[in-house]
């Protein structure tokens, strides 16, 4: 029996870590200098192939930016704390703001709103898919984005 995909959002200060390195580094990295004891939870909870919304938090920009997936599930070097290995996926076609993602109906009590200060967080498979859709997807998610609209819908295929 296989297990269900997993979502999550991995946040980062653009300064220390931002999707341009992450996409620099040959897109894979090691997910680390995560303290928090439920962080560290959810770190652990990663299987591979799970996909995390890269996300870029600070006073200047709360945004999701890009997608990564788990390429290596959580281990330790030795120390006390453990990481994950993430590896690039693709770009937002549009970044995701916090302010507009807290706007949405359809993403109240999403744990990044309860628990701003935590840097792993799970993402529920609707929230998901409502956060890629506000972001009009992202690079090699397999939709081809034509026709798109402002409001994240995609256009109609059968107006030719």
């Amino acid at each position: 029996m296989s297990e269900e995909k997993q979502y999550w959002l991995l946040k980062t200060e653009p300064g220390e870590w931002s999707w341009e390195d992450q996409a620099a580094n040959g897109g894979v990295t090691k997910w680390d200098g995560v303290k928090n004891k439920q962080a560290q939870k959810h770190l652990k909870s990663m299987k591979l192939g799970d996909l995390c919304f890269f996300y870029h938090s600070g006073a200047k920009a709360r945004r999701v930016v890009g997608v990564v997936t788990v390429v290596r599930e959580w281990y330790s070097d030795g120390g006390d704390d453990g990481m994950v290995d993430v590896k690039a996926v693709g770009e937002m076609r549009r970044p995701v703001d916090l302010k507009e993602m807290k706007g949405e109906k359809g993403l109240k009590g999403f744990a990044l709103f309860r628990q701003p200060r935590l840097s792993v967080v799970p993402v529920p498979e609707d929230v998901w898919i409502r956060v890629c859709d506000l972001g009009g997807g992202y690079e090699s998610d397999g939709n081809l984005l034509e026709n798109n609209d402002s409001d994240g819908e995609y256009g109609d295929e059968e107006d030719d």
